[in-house]
């Protein structure tokens, strides 16, 4: 696919960590490409499968960088995890919850009460810095007692300031190696995140891209549903899992600073 092609998007689907920046370091060129697209008209979602952090503490952070966006313009796994789960269990519904503030005040914000029993009808595992043993413990039985197991990503790695660290795939790894038992995950590279992103942004998949840095997250939900895809080298990716892979993005880039530059020569 040709360079061109950027001139028909309408709407970009944008990863954030490894894309716009890793761990609380911003990647160069990350708020002048928001500012292009705004400039250009094209729509964009920041999507992210990372669960720790709510909407507002997100805008906080890109802020503290220089990325100025709003609490709209963000969509998470644990927002979506919540809004899934809204969708098919009412008010009043308990779950066991492993995971952060991100996740925990979406799920508080649709009344489901968070609980500790064994007859919770939900386990959500998400990224979770404090998880244990214990929390392992309590899940398994609530998951062999009949729970339903939600993963809010898969995740297996988190791209930090200069290295990888553990994600939430990795936790539902073990959950589901003590339980045999997979989860249903909501985040990338699953439908459930992009049809609440579309239904955000309005929009038709024909004319959106999605950006991202992970080849089995954001590449292969894209490939999945028909997307452009544009994968960039400041994250989890490097150029030899790229050529080790048999997925293929359209588009590839260094970082956002390279992707504006070829955008704004096609849109001239």
């Amino acid at each position: 696919m040709t360079v061109s092609k950027l001139n028909q998007l309408r709407n970009l689907l944008i990863d954030m960590d490894g894309v716009l920046y890793r761990g609380n370091a911003p990647i160069q060129g990350a708020g002048e490409f928001l500012r292009f697209l705004r400039q250009i008209g094209v729509h964009f979602l920041l999507l992210t499968n990372n669960s720790t952090l709510t909407a507002a503490q997100y805008v906080a952070k890109l802020a503290r960088m220089g990325i100025q966006v709003g609490e709209k313009e963000i969509l998470t796994s644990g927002e979506a995890t919540a809004m899934y789960l809204a969708g098919i269990a009412p008010p009043g519904t308990k779950v066991y919850l492993i995971g952060e503030q991100g996740v925990r005040k979406e799920l508080e914000k649709r009344r489901f009460v968070l609980s500790e029993d064994m007859d919770v009808a939900y386990v959500v595992v998400g990224l979770d810095h404090q998880f244990d043993y214990e929390k392992m413990t309590r899940a398994t039985r609530a998951i062999r007692a009949g729970a339903k197991f939600i993963g809010t990503n898969p995740d297996k790695t988190f791209p930090s300031e200069g290295e990888l660290t553990p994600g939430a795939g990795a936790l539902l790894a073990a959950i589901e190696a003590a339980t045999d038992t997979a989860p249903l995950v909501i985040g990338k590279p699953q439908p459930a995140i992009f049809e609440i992103a579309f239904q955000k942004l309005q929009a038709d998949p024909k004319t959106t891209a999605i950006l991202g840095d992970r080849l089995d997250t954001d590449i292969l939900g894209g490939k999945r549903l028909g997307l452009m895809t544009i994968l960039v080298l400041s994250g989890v990716t490097d150029q030899q899992q790229l050529a080790n892979s048999t997925l293929a993005p359209d588009l590839v880039y260094e970082d956002v600073a390279a992707l504006h530059r070829d955008w704004q020569r096609v849109v001239g």
